[in-house]
């Protein structure tokens, strides 16, 4: 067969798979930004920052709902970030990781870089706390409109559908997972269909398509517009999870998705309801349930509940994949994480980001009690989050693609001054309950940028404390009892000796005949193929060096890569393999390196960090584990 006839397959392949791609993003990727319409619209004419509804504000702000999502989704992430993808891995740390790439030869530029994109990675766990809360509750006050006196049951019903979401986690979603596409589909469809009929009604309302009727909002009433923008970027959440899911996806899919099914069932919806409200200014209390006939709204209640749980469950997932990137770029101690599935690699579970997730959501739930009340804590992580995203990106545009200047530095004042508009807006939401995902993103980002610099200090002190793997065969005395077998050694780096080496030396005084210093290394892409996962450096006197290389997104499994050492000459028969794994315990000092509560955090989080045995899936009958005390 032609190359032209295989590429020609190829591309009918791809193509035949395209509507089943699409399908599965809109049960993914589009779950948080699909049930905006439960509460945004809502939130612009309610509570303390809510606008006075006359004709004018609603079609101003209706106008202003349609450029959020024209100018923030489908053009600056559709459009443009979407094309800045890490070996076709896309996310914050993606895209952190790419840009270091392209830095690496301008140190103090990438670490500023860094800092920035680990507070917009930490920033994430806030939305992720946020979001479950604030989606499940808005269905579940449909409860309420059916049925007033019910009213004072939702925060129990709320309570009890957000335990049992996570309390499944560990089971893995693959069969629920299997429904979420075709049930999404039905909830846009319901979407649209409702505020189709709305609109029939008052064709008029699409008169705010016009973006004169934002600026005329904007312009005629700052002060106010100002305040509206702070509950308007409500209708783009979401829109982080179009980048950080391309990876499973792919851009073509997500793009059909949202240009012919999600873009236009929202704008439909919100034109619905402000058609209804234009009708009767009192729906303003539930505009979005009011909008369905009495008739349907009990199963209303309870597709908007199922869409929220699926929404609920890609910013799960996402979290347990943001923190897995985090684990294998340096930012987080190992954890413990499951494989939920057989068939798809990215379906993990990681319980102790799950219980804290869910301890979180519930202290929300109990705490605020309302979908109007979480409204005021959300936002302002996502805005911070999408300003990282136009800063990074714009570098890619430089480097990578190397656009001309003049053309970046207008894309970029265009999409900070979107992004700072939105960002302050939702600054005068810090007293009333921002001020809640921004001290969780800078206590985490204080845990992952002490870990991260911990690490170095340690790795430091070791070197201090050691030597050099070159002057240890070198002084190696030769009449030292070498017993049968292989010693493997887990090293952060292969240039030094591993303490756990010498104290087995010291103690024990043997070394076994074949001894290989096995060094893991993370990639800054999210996949290393297995034919370019080892490479084996034999030395002198029995000892070898293995550098393995994972991508961020892969799990290690250290039995699995030193089997395909085998093709460069170097075999393993673990049934005659020990390996031995160094384990240092943390004494906190007054010696410079960073302040003394900052050691004595980066202690606990040693302590409490998962086991090397797990995380690298070794045999663990076959493991010696040796402890050392460094003073830092």
């Amino acid at each position: 067969m032609s190359s032209t006839a295989i590429d020609s397959s190829a591309h009918a392949g791809r193509r035949s798979a395209l509507p089943m791609l699409a399908l599965g993003a809109l049960g993914v990727v589009f779950g948080d930004i699909g049930t905006s319409p439960l509460y945004a619209l809502k939130e612009c004419f309610s509570g303390s920052h809510g606008a006075p509804l006359t004709e004018a504000n609603l079609l101003g702000v209706l106008s202003l709902l349609f450029w959020a999502l024209a100018l923030v989704v489908s053009t600056k992430y559709v459009a443009f970030v979407m094309r800045a993808d890490n070996d076709g891995e896309g996310g914050i740390l993606a895209l952190l990781a790419l840009v270091q790439r392209l830095t690496a030869d301008r140190p103090r530029f990438a670490y500023a870089l860094a800092v920035l994109g680990v507070f917009g990675a930490t920033l994430f766990y806030g939305d992720a706390i946020i979001t479950p809360a604030i989606s499940v509750l808005s269905a579940v006050e449909g409860v309420g409109v059916l049925a007033p006196a019910l009213a004072h049951y939702v925060v129990p019903i709320t309570v009890g559908v957000l335990a049992g979401l996570f309390f499944i986690q560990r089971h893995g979603t693959a069969r629920v997972g299997a429904l979420f596409g075709p049930l999404m589909l039905l909830w846009f469809v319901t979407l649209g269909t409702l505020g189709a009929l709305g609109v029939a009604r008052n064709p008029a309302v699409l008169v705010a398509l016009n973006p004169a009727y934002a600026v005329a909002f904007l312009a005629g009433h700052p002060g106010l517009a100002f305040v509206v923008l702070g509950a308007v970027v409500l209708a783009v959440t979401g829109t982080e999870a179009l980048y950080a899911d391309m990876g499973h996806f792919g851009v073509g899919p997500i793009r059909l998705s949202w240009f012919t099914v999600v873009w236009p069932a929202l704008t439909l919806n919100y034109f619905g309801q402000g058609t209804l409200l234009l009708a009767d200014p009192a729906a303003t209390q539930n505009p979005f349930f009011l909008l369905a006939p009495p008739q349907l709204r009990p199963a209303l209640v309870a597709l908007a509940t199922a869409a929220t749980i699926i929404a609920s469950q890609a910013v799960i997932s996402g979290a347990f994949s943001l923190t897995q990137q985090a684990i294998r770029l340096g930012y987080l101690p190992r954890l413990r994480i499951q494989h939920t599935s057989a068939a798809e690699r990215g379906q993990i579970y990681i319980p102790a980001i799950n219980w804290m997730l869910l301890a979180g959501v519930l202290l929300l739930v109990l705490g605020f009690r309302s979908s109007s009340g979480l409204a005021a804590a959300y936002g302002i992580a996502v805005t911070g989050a999408m300003l990282i995203d136009s800063l990074l990106i714009a570098v890619v545009m430089l480097i990578a693609w190397r656009w001309p200047r003049p053309l970046v530095a207008a894309l970029l004042a265009a999409f900070l001054a979107v992004d700072a508009g939105f960002l302050g807006a939702n600054a005068v939401k810090v007293v009333s309950g921002g001020w809640l995902p921004l001290s969780i993103a800078l206590a985490l980002f204080v845990g992952l940028t002490t870990w991260r610099r911990g690490r170095q200090i340690l790795a430091a002190r070791l070197q201090q404390d050691t030597l050099g793997l070159d002057e240890f065969l070198r002084t190696l005395r030769p009449d030292v009892l070498r017993v049968p077998g292989t010693a493997v050694f887990m090293t952060g780096n292969p240039r030094w000796t591993p303490s756990a080496l010498v104290q087995n030396l010291v103690h024990n005084k043997v070394l076994h005949r074949r001894v290989v210093l096995v060094t893991v290394l993370t990639a800054d892409m999210p996949w290393v193929h297995a034919a370019q996962r080892v490479q084996v450096q034999p030395l002198e006197r029995g000892f070898y060096v293995v550098h393995v290389r994972y991508g961020f997104m892969q799990q290690p499994h250290i039995p699995r890569a030193l089997e395909l050492c085998a093709a460069q000459g170097l075999e393993f028969d673990f049934d005659d393999t020990t390996f031995f794994v160094g384990r240092e315990t943390i004494i906190p000092t007054l010696r410079p390196g960073m302040a003394l509560w900052r050691e004595h955090v980066f202690a606990w989080m040693m302590r409490n960090a998962g086991s090397a045995v797990e995380f690298f899936r070794l045999p663990s009958a076959r493991v010696v584990e040796l402890g050392s005390q460094i003073d830092i």
